[in-house]
């Protein structure tokens, strides 16, 4: 009888890791920083139907990199438990906070089940707050682990380049426009110190959690002329307000 091939504990978890690590690599980066009126979305992407950014509740939203079917199971149940429990207890009780418990729960039952492959995803939680001080930012990895995120965070494609960029530029109290600028600017570097993209309007999905909104729902996607015009650093544009549902809705 031949001896069972016997791979430790330790060495599994560490190939599953590198495995989800990779598939998240191979996606393009999204962008999640603190600007003086919320919290700014921007995503490398150039389709309008697979978003990359979404609204899950009045102030909570989500973003995600990886495989597209694997964030979007998860973006359905996060909807799922926060409509729920807004609906069985109250409105105020759905937080980021609770919806990141809910996924670290479920990305680390799988990641740790032998059964099936890791999740190729990190996720990005955001609630904005009635001030700065409590915006909440979560980021979870595919094993379940929730990390605390404070002013900017990257998930996917150059993290690391683009978030030693953010964090050596970010400042509190930042416009729209300029959060924009810094965001788009930190996608289009090239690590190896190349020449830098141009990233166009249409290469870009934007999206923020504006605590000024009067509505209760705070997320608003930037669309069209008015994220031409912030791109081109218009602050102004930053106080338009699409009336059309569909700029908020998916």
């Amino acid at each position: 009888m031949s001896t069972p091939f016997y791979v430790s504990p330790q060495q599994a978890m560490a190939d599953r890791a590198e495995y989800a690590r990779k598939g998240i690599a191979r996606g393009r980066s999204v962008v999640v920083l603190t600007y003086a009126d919320g919290i700014l979305f921007v995503a490398e992407n150039t389709s309008r139907a697979l978003h990359k950014v979404s609204e899950i509740y009045d102030k909570i939203a989500f973003a995600a990199v990886g495989r597209y079917n694997e964030f979007e199971n998860l973006r359905i149940g996060g909807v799922r438990y926060a409509d729920l429990r807004g609906y069985s207890y109250d409105r105020a009780d759905v937080t980021a906070r609770g919806l990141a418990n809910v996924y670290a729960q479920t990305l680390g039952t799988i990641f740790s089940s032998v059964g099936e492959k890791p999740y190729e995803v990190e996720l990005i939680v955001a609630e904005v707050g009635r001030t700065d001080a409590d915006d909440q930012i979560y980021r979870l990895t595919p094993d379940g682990s929730v990390v605390d995120e404070k002013n900017a965070v990257v998930v996917g494609g150059n993290a690391d380049s683009i978030g030693n960029y953010l964090g050596q530029r970010h400042r509190a109290g930042l416009g729209l426009a300029e959060a924009l600028k810094l965001a788009v600017d930190g996608l289009a570097r090239d690590p190896n110190g190349g020449t830098p993209r141009a990233l166009t309007p249409e290469q870009l999905e934007v999206a923020v959690l504006d605590r000024q909104r009067p509505q209760q729902r705070k997320f608003k996607r930037i669309l069209g002329g008015q994220l031409a015009r912030l791109l081109s650093g218009d602050e102004s544009a930053a106080a338009e307000d699409d009336s059309d549902a569909s700029a908020d809705t998916e």
